[in-house]
């Protein structure tokens, strides 16, 4: 864990829970593609940045997830290096606690403000065009999280954040964490059309081609509301919903599983009923929701 890979003669990925990318810019300068999950990645970026002789000149994260923003105030504080964050992501990134806030639809008890859902605040600034190195560009890839984006350099390497989850992964899990379907599944689309050198998403292998993996992430989100659409042949509230997603697909409930699934559960909802496939209605003061 935490080894260099050497992808072409400017990039590399650190390899890591969240995968970390690395890009050598001007001289020694370098930037990050993410930071990893707390001050204990840093440290093992900053045994690299050591080892090689490179200044980091900047962190571009791709989105606010706490895996992907944890070493980014010890590596600021070590280096001086800037923060970008793109869009809301921005904020969430100065302000972590509003990660857990969002997912649990209040404030988080203790048991959700930890490093895995809540890093430590770093002080980002907007991500722009301006602020990107020559040679890397950033692709808008919504629908995991809000403003999520990914990064394109000049030698053809694509950081793509989370919008691909590894076969495992989704084989183990089945429902992985998605913010806004809708935008998700163009967002896919958009992924298994692109060619690139290598692509490197976080949590899969890097890879020349990740068409069939896109593929496979879209079959999932689909075979993932066709099953919500079934279940709500009978009016089922929210909890009794998501009781019957996790028995269906084998999960068991905690903390963290219930604000994870449950808000990519609701967004599903959201978007079986703005796609007319649910109808929400009140009965006993309960919000129910039903099969069309």
């Amino acid at each position: 864990m935490y080894e260099l890979i050497q992808i072409s003669d400017k990039c590399c990925y650190i390899q890591s829970p969240a995968k970390i990318g690395l890009v050598r810019l001007e001289g020694s300068e370098v930037c990050l593609i993410d930071s990893g999950s707390d001050k204990d990645a840093g440290r093992k970026v900053r045994q690299h940045l050591d080892a090689n002789g490179w200044k980091l000149a900047a962190i571009y994260n791709t989105h606010s997830n706490a895996d992907h923003i944890g070493g980014n105030r010890y590596l600021q504080g070590q280096t001086g290096c800037r923060i970008y964050a793109p869009g809301i992501e921005r904020a969430f990134t100065r302000h972590p606690v509003l990660e857990p806030s969002f997912l649990y639809g209040g404030y988080p008890c203790r048991d959700l403000r930890h490093k895995f859902l809540m890093a430590q605040e770093s002080d980002a600034v907007e991500l722009t065009a301006e602020c990107l190195p020559e040679g890397l560009e950033s692709i808008p890839l919504p629908g995991h999280f809000f403003d999520m984006v990914g990064f394109r350099t000049e030698d053809g390497v694509v950081y793509l954040a989370d919008c691909l989850s590894s076969r495992e992964t989704l084989d183990k899990y089945q429902i992985s964490f998605v913010y806004d379907v809708a935008a998700y599944l163009d967002t896919l689309e958009r992924v298994k059309a692109m060619e690139a050198k290598c692509f490197v998403p976080a949590h899969a292998e890097a890879s020349e081609d990740v068409s069939a993996l896109a593929r496979y992430n879209i079959d999932k989100v689909l075979e993932i509301g066709d099953r919500i659409v079934d279940l709500c042949g009978e009016p089922l509230c929210f909890e009794a919903l998501l009781q019957k997603l996790f028995a269906h697909y084998g999960l068991t409930m905690n903390f963290e599983q219930y604000v994870l699934v449950g808000s990519t559960v609701r967004s599903y909802l959201s978007w079986l009923k703005d796609g007319g496939r649910l109808d929400a209605l009140f009965e006993d003061n309960t919000l129910l929701w039903r099969r069309k």
